[in-house]
C-alpha cells in the first residue's frame, strides 16, 4: 500500500551513528519529499537532490550555539512546509525543532525518541527534562524505539496515548553478507580468540570496564585478543588505561597491524560486520541505552552477546518474554543471550582493584569462553531472535504511522 500523505524526513546530520544508520535504512522503503539537515555533515550514502540543510552548522560547531539556534531552524524548516506535511525527525535538537516549527506552520509533527529520557542524560538531566516537557507532549506522535524509552517519557509528561513503540529496524541478508567480505591484513587478528565490542569511545558505553574485565580474563586466556570498534572523545583516556593495563595496544592512526598486540583499536570501520562476524562473543557493556542498534547487528552476525542490561532495549531484546523494568543484579542466561549487572557510571584507573561487577563479567565470559556448546546455542539464538527485527517487518509499522 502506498503512503498517500506528503512527509519529510528531519536529523541533525548524516554524519554517523544509531539514528542516522536508521533513517537511511528506511529511506530505501518510504519515499520521503525531503530530508531536511540541521547540519551539513552527509557520510552516508543518499540522493542528495532530496536533501535541504538548514544551516553551515557541522558537528564541530558549539553545541551550545546549536542550541540557541533552534528557534532559527525552526522558522527556516517550517518556511519550506506546507500546512497538510507530515515531518518525521530523528534525535533530540531536530524534534525541538520539529515541534517548534509548529507554531509557525500547522504541520504534523512525529518525533522519533532513540534514549531512556532519566539514564541517558547525566549532568544535562534537568535541562533535558526541561526541554522534552516543554516540547514533547506537543508533537502528534512520538515514535519510542523501545518500552522502556516510552516509560521514560511518560513519566516526564508525554500522555500515553500519543506514544507508539516500533523497534529498530534491520537489513538482515545485507548484514549477514558483509560478515563473509574479506579481512585482509585484519586477518592476522582473527588467528586467535577474539572478544569484540562497537560503538563510540564515549562515557555511554563503559568500554573502560571491559579492558578491566580483559586484563583479567587473559590471565587464563594468554592468546585472547580485544577487538574495539568505534571512534570518540574518550580514545586517548582508553589508550591510556588499556597500555597502562600492561596491554600491548595497537591504535588504528598509529600503530602497523600486526598479531602482537593484545587490544586493537580499529576506529570507524565501513563494514564493521566482517570483524563482528568472526569474533567468539560480543560484548556490550553499556551504561545506558535506547535500542542498542550494535547488540542486534552483531546477534544478526550470529555472535554469542553478552549485555549489560542497562536502560533500555537489551533486556526487550534478550529477554523478551520477562518483564523489561527488572534490572539483574548477577548474570542472568536469558532466552536469546546473556545479560549482566550494569556498571555505575564512573571512570576507573588501571591500579584500582576490580570491582565486584567486574570480577562477575570475567566470570561469565570465562565460562563461555570454554563452553563451546554454550556458545553455539547462544549463536543459533541471536540468529532466530534478530529475525524480529528484519526491516521488512518493521517497515510496516512505519506505513502505518504515515498513513494514519
Amino acid at each position: 500500500m502506498g503512503i498517500k500523505k506528503s512527509f519529510c524526513f528531519l536529523i541533525n546530520s548524516l554524519a554517523g551513528g544509531g539514528a542516522e544508520r536508521v533513517l537511511i535504512r528506511i529511506l530505501s522503503f518510504l519515499k520521503p519529499k525531503k530530508v531536511f539537515l540541521l547540519e551539513r555533515e552527509i557520510n552516508y550514502p543518499v540522493d542528495e537532490s532530496l536533501v535541504e540543510i538548514l544551516s553551515k552548522h557541522s558537528i564541530r560547531t558549539n553545541p551550545i550555539l546549536k542550541t540557541l539556534y533552534i528557534p532559527l531552524y525552526a522558522l527556516r524548516l517550517s518556511s519550506k512546509l506546507e500546512n497538510s506535511s507530515t515531518v518525521v525527525s530523528f534525535l533530540e535538537r531536530a524534534n525541538f525543532v520539529n515541534v517548534l516549527s509548529k507554531s509557525f506552520k500547522k504541520h504534523k509533527a512525529i518525533i522519533s525518541v532513540r534514549m531512556d529520557q532519566e539514564s541517558g542524560h547525566k549532568g544535562l538531566r534537568k535541562l533535558n527534562s526541561l526541554l522534552i516537557k516543554i516540547f514533547y507532549p506537543r508533537a502528534d506522535l512520538v515514535i519510542a524505539v523501545s518500552k522502556g524509552v516510552k516509560e521514560s517519557l511518560i513519566r516526564l509528561g508525554v500522555p500515553e496515548e500519543k506514544i507508539k513503540v516500533i523497534y529498530n529496524p534491520y537489513p538482515i541478508e545485507e548484514i549477514q553478507g558483509l560478515t563473509k567480505e574479506p579481512l585482509y591484513e585484519y586477518e592476522v587478528i582473527f588467528k586467535n580468540p577474539v572478544l569484540i565490542t562497537a560503538g563510540r569511545l564515549t562515557k555511554q558505553k563503559g568500554q573502560w570496564h571491559l579492558l578491566r574485565i580483559f586484563k583479567k580474563l587473559k590471565e587464563e586466556f594468554p592468546e585472547l585478543k580485544l577487538v574495539i570498534l568505534g571512534e570518540g572523545e574518550l580514545k586517548e583516556y582508553l589508550f591510556k588505561l588499556s597500555q597502562t593495563l600492561g596491554l600491548k595496544t595497537f591504535v588504528w592512526d598509529r600503530d602497523k597491524l600486526s598479531e602482537d598486540f593484545d587490544v586493537y583499536f580499529l576506529g570507524f570501520q565501513k563494514n564493521p560486520f566482517k570483524f563482528i562476524g568472526r569474533a567468539e562473543l560480543f560484548v556490550f557493556p553499556s551504561l545506558w541505552e535506547g535500542f542498542p542498534n550494535a547488540l542486534v547487528e552483531a546477534m544478526a552476525c550470529g555472535v554469542p552477546v553478552v549485555s549489560s542490561d542497562c536502560r533500555s532495549g537489551p533486556r526487550e531484546i534478550l529477554a523478551p518474554d520477562r518483564d523489561f523494568r527488572i534490572e539483574t543484579q548477577e548474570p542472568e542466561f536469558a532466552e536469546y543471550g546473556v545479560l549482566m549487572p550494569v556498571f555505575e557510571v564512573k571512570f576507573k584507573k588501571a591500579d584500582e582493584p576490580l570491582e565486584e561487577k567486574e570480577i562477575m563479567w570475567a566470570e561469565t565470559l570465562r565460562r563461555l569462553l570454554i563452553d563451546d556448546k554454550l556458545r553455539a546455542h547462544y549463536s543459533q539464538r541471536a540468529l532466530e531472535r534478530a529475525e524480529d527485527f528484519r526491516i521488512e517487518k518493521i517497515i510496516e509499522e512505519w506505513r502505518w504511522v504515515l498513513e494514519s
